[in-house]
């Protein structure tokens, strides 16, 4: 399983699976409770395999951050989102040290602890598929 068409949409809860794409939009699948909504062309979306991580050098790919995060917990749960912000900034910290903590905000943080939890039981943040993913992504050459 694969985060390429894993979406976050802005105003609605959890994440949804990105399933058919129509004429005005498309048709996603919510991985919260699985129903399907359809999404216009003008909603805020943003696909996981798009997002990263400011650090001091570079910007990190969410699914880099997973991968890390399954390898610290060893492909279990991570720490809960509502935990208070040093807890979280501690724990992220021990995922990804070199975090840029100006750019990285708690929220961010949350968000990515959420979403991480949401996708870990169905299987798309296993170390098998997040390694499979990166590799995909590596051997893609950019689109300049």
């Amino acid at each position: 399983m694969s985060i390429q068409k894993i979406l976050a949409i802005s105003g609605k809860p959890g994440l949804y699976e990105l399933k058919i794409q129509t004429r005005t939009g498309f048709v996603a699948e919510s991985l919260l409770d699985g129903k399907k909504i359809t999404v216009g062309m003008r909603a805020n979306v943003s696909l996981l395999s798009e997002i990263a991580v400011y650090t001091y050098s570079e910007e990190v790919r969410l699914a880099e951050v997973f991968k890390a995060i399954a390898t610290k917990e060893n492909d279990g749960l991570a720490m809960s989102h509502k935990e208070d912000d040093a807890k979280l900034k501690a724990y992220f910290r021990e995922i990804l040290p070199e975090f840029d903590e100006d750019r990285v905000y708690t929220s961010d943080i949350k968000k990515i602890l959420n979403w991480y939890n949401l996708l870990q039981p169905k299987g798309f943040v296993s170390l098998e598929a997040l390694s499979k993913e990166i590799k995909q992504e590596e051997e893609t050459p950019a689109a300049e």
